[in-house]
């Protein structure tokens, strides 16, 4: 075999990894842009299809996962070529997690909405869900493109998130203390609102990874925190009604 065909072979196994990764993300950010119209709408119809939809993009992680091992062990990549394999494999890892957040809140809606529960108010949620689709579509152009700045902006823009969830976590105290007939569905909501605050860490963790893959260097010091509600306690004498 010469050695114009190996180099040919390694430059499509490569692009070959790249547009599985950045597919991955495609059906990530539709995923979770799908679940939250259904909760918006409840739509269990939609709802259902999304808890699907989680099934093909396990596929294509597997796919992946299939590519990169087959790169390493025959290819022997090295510098550059190493780093881009090894984060987009881990990176892949982090999509999987969140298509996996987002069917069990695509299940969750399915479940209020069959037993229309009350949610209380949804408008903070739907706002998270809407950062971290951005976060999703920026990650993955700072990828396709190699924008280590960009990359910096999403891994600072999970603050947002946090600060959203903060904010929903008190909504949903206080409602259902108004009432506790709206017990069942705030709890989901709050599930919800939690599982996209961790969609938000793991492309924040992505974001650091492009930046080593990139550079070379991982970010210096630690990534800004800050979910409050772990550490939130309501007070029932100060409840407005």
């Amino acid at each position: 075999m010469s050695d114009d065909h190996i180099v040919t072979s390694f430059d499509e196994d490569m692009s070959r990894l790249e547009a599985l990764f950045l597919e991955m993300g495609e059906m990530v950010a539709e995923q979770l842009k799908a679940a939250t119209r259904a909760l918006r709408k409840e739509d269990r119809v939609l709802a259902k299809q999304v808890v699907k939809g989680d099934r093909q993009l396990n596929k294509m992680e597997a796919e992946l996962n299939d590519l990169a091992i087959k790169i390493l062990a025959l290819r022997q990549p090295f510098a550059g070529d190493l780093r881009k394999v090894v984060i987009t494999l881990k990176s892949a890892g982090h999509l999987e997690r969140i298509g996996d957040l987002t069917r069990n809140m695509a299940q969750r809606t399915n479940t209020i909405t069959k037993a229309e529960a009350d949610t209380g108010p949804i408008d903070t949620l739907i706002r998270m869900s809407e950062i971290v689709q951005d976060m999703i579509g920026s990650i993955m152009r700072a990828y396709r493109t190699g924008d280590t700045e960009l990359a910096t902006l999403v891994r600072a823009l999970d603050q947002s998130v946090d600060t959203s969830h903060n904010a929903l976590f008190r909504e949903m105290l206080t409602y259902m203390m108004e009432d506790l007939r709206n017990i069942s569905g705030c709890m989901h909501v709050m599930f919800m609102a939690k599982n996209i605050e961790r969609m938000g860490d793991n492309v924040a963790d992505i974001a650091k990874e492009l930046i080593y893959m990139n550079t070379g260097d991982w970010p210096e010091g630690k990534r800004v925190k800050s979910d409050k509600t772990s550490k939130m306690i309501l007070d029932p004498d100060n409840v407005e009604t």
